[in-house]
């Protein structure tokens, strides 16, 4: 009698266990198994476990992981050096030497200065006449209120005027005052020699034109502003300026230089 109970009870129990397995292995072959075991064909975590808890590898994505179709996964990309800084843009300036300071020689004392001198021995301007003929009116006041500034050599009309040195014709100018004149310079170009108040210039007389020491020039006359009754030349020198102005320059009185010890007649 209990062999019988006992046969029942072990038949009744495997029948429970029998179905408590069979329960098990439905619910696993739903579910799958309660644990994974690593294999050579799972991905491993740094150190080897596989995180129970990651996603399907279908799911993962980001840097390493599977993009999900399947592929191989990418490379991290290679990391960006930072651009080194930018080199300085400032000018570099390099330092020059001052320029030499010339100091400029001193002027001599205006006392010092020695100025051309016309030359001595000039030809009396009016032929024929010698020196006792000349008067010295180089500073006399005119009615106008300005210094004669020339000597007035007396002769009658027509009397042949003739260049006082070599030089050159540089202007005939018939004027208000003067008259028929003629401007002169000496050879240097330093003088101009001014015969005024002409009654006509010599045959073929030229601007330009070379001419020696005692050529005839002209004839005295009364033209411009002399009186018909007192015919005469006017007759003055002055020192030209760096300009070369034929009609300005410095007066001079001209009476030394043709009453001198070596003035004289032409």
């Amino acid at each position: 009698m209990r062999t019988a109970a006992f046969a029942l009870v072990s038949l009744l129990a495997g029948a429970v266990l029998g179905a408590g397995g069979t329960l098990y292995w439905v619910n696993q072959a739903r579910t799958g198994p309660a644990c994974r075991c690593p294999s050579a064909a799972d991905p491993v975590g740094p150190v080897g476990v596989v995180d129970e808890h990651a996603p399907a590898t279908g799911d993962r994505t980001g840097p390493g992981l599977d993009s999900g179709d399947g592929a191989a996964p990418s490379p991290p990309p290679a990391m960006r050096q930072p651009a080194p800084p930018p080199l300085p843009t400032t000018a570099i300036v390099v330092p020059q030497p001052d320029p030499p300071t010339v100091t400029p020689a001193p002027s001599p004392p205006l006392a010092s200065v020695r100025l051309p001198e016309p030359q001595h021995g000039l030809a009396i301007p009016v032929l024929g006449l010698d020196r006792e003929a000349l008067r010295d009116n180089f500073a006399e006041m005119r009615e106008s209120g300005h210094a004669h500034e020339a000597i007035d050599i007396m002769a009658p009309t027509g009397t042949p005027v003739v260049a006082v040195q070599d030089g050159t014709i540089v202007k005939l100018f018939d004027s208000e005052r003067g008259g028929l004149t003629i401007y002169q310079f000496d050879p240097s170009g330093s003088f101009a020699y001014y015969y005024a108040h002409l009654d006509r210039y010599a045959p073929d007389l030229e601007e330009g034109q070379q001419v020696r020491r005692g050529e005839v020039i002209g004839y005295v006359g009364s033209t411009g502003n002399a009186s018909a009754a007192a015919p005469h030349l006017h007759f003055s020198i002055f020192r030209l300026g760096p300009e070369k102005r034929w009609w300005q320059g410095e007066a001079i009185n001209p009476y030394p230089y043709l009453a001198g010890p070596q003035g004289g007649a032409s």
